[in-house]
């Protein structure tokens, strides 16, 4: 149990010197949806995440300020872990970490829990350390939510499902691993984030 739980909470770094202070944006004129989606192209094919904003209002800003700033354009997917999660979105192809804003709250306590093909904030042992990077549930991860988890009661927001296109996540999530740059459960052959950008009406 422990294990799993620092798969996730040591997948992000302390690296934010010289972050820009978090200024959440106010929402795209037209865009004040509870549900806004994204889509998400990556080399294996594209999703759809449907996104929360009533339930986790900050974590879903953040989401979107950096896909606004094209933040996740060629990033990877740099951990696969089967019938676990999926993990991306703080590094370029070789591990070449990106600069993020600063962390957000925590916002787990929503009511929301770690559901296959829903998406959450990564984050490190700190509860409030979320920056960018995210995962995608592959099963009921239930004790990853606020409450359940065994070593920190905090949890881990979801702030969104993924709405069309699992198939892809399950395709990524048959990838093989290996170890690179110190880290454990990588893509032999790089997993790339294309873009993810706002579906409009």
């Amino acid at each position: 149990m422990q294990r799993v739980l620092l798969l996730l909470t040591l997948a992000l770094t302390p690296a934010m010197v010289g972050a820009a202070p978090y200024r959440p944006r106010p929402a795209k004129s037209g865009d004040d949806s509870a549900t806004p989606r994204v889509v998400v192209d990556t080399n294996h094919g594209k999703f759809v995440i449907e996104l929360y904003r009533d339930k986790a209002p900050m974590s879903v800003q953040n989401f979107l300020q950096y896909v606004d700033d094209q933040h996740y354009d060629g990033t990877i997917v740099h951990r696969v872990i089967p019938s676990f999660v999926i993990q991306g979105g703080g590094y370029r192809p070789g591990f070449v970490q990106k600069n993020t804003r600063d962390p957000i709250k925590n916002e787990a306590a929503n009511g929301l829990s770690n559901e296959r093909g829903t998406i959450a904030v990564a984050r490190m042992v700190d509860p409030d350390s979320g920056t960018a990077q995210f995962y995608i549930n592959l099963a009921h991860n239930a004790r990853l939510d606020h409450g359940k988890t065994n070593t920190n009661q905090a949890g881990y927001c979801v702030f969104g499902k993924v709405v069309e296109g699992m198939e892809v996540i399950d395709r990524i999530a048959q990838v093989a691993t290996g170890s690179a740059n110190g880290h454990v459960n990588v893509p032999t052959t790089d997993v790339v984030i294309r873009s993810i950008r706002r579906l409009t009406n």
